[in-house]
């Protein structure tokens, strides 16, 4: 389901492989990008370019990965569409994870960050 392209500096940008991150999916979601964590990758950038939606069960997903990756790494979202970015604002998510434009900002920055 995930699509994952991996940077620098130990960096990957995630791609849900979704246009809605909901119940459906958010469980099989958080199971790839957490095998990917196991693997050695804690520097992530979640990119929601191609999700126009996303729940409450999505939301969850994110923080039991941010939970996983702990403070030996980050997690930063990035692309976030209109309707996204208004859930990431009403649950106050855009106060726990840091939000770039896009994908290569994200890389760019958190390159730079070490």
């Amino acid at each position: 389901m995930i699509f994952t392209t991996q940077h620098d500096k130990g960096i990957a940008v995630v791609l849900p492989g979704t246009d809605r991150l909901t119940a459906v999916n958010a469980t099989a979601f958080k199971a790839e990008v957490s095998a990917l964590v196991d693997a050695g990758s804690d520097r992530l950038i979640i990119d929601f370019e191609e999700v126009s939606f996303l729940d409450s069960s999505g939301l969850g997903a994110l923080i039991g990965i941010l939970k996983k990756v702990g403070s030996r790494g980050e997690i930063a979202v990035c692309s976030l569409s209109d309707s996204v970015a208004q859930m990431f604002r009403l649950t106050r998510m855009d106060r726990v994870f840091t939000t770039y434009p896009n994908a290569d900002v994200a890389v760019k920055t958190m390159g730079h960050d070490l």
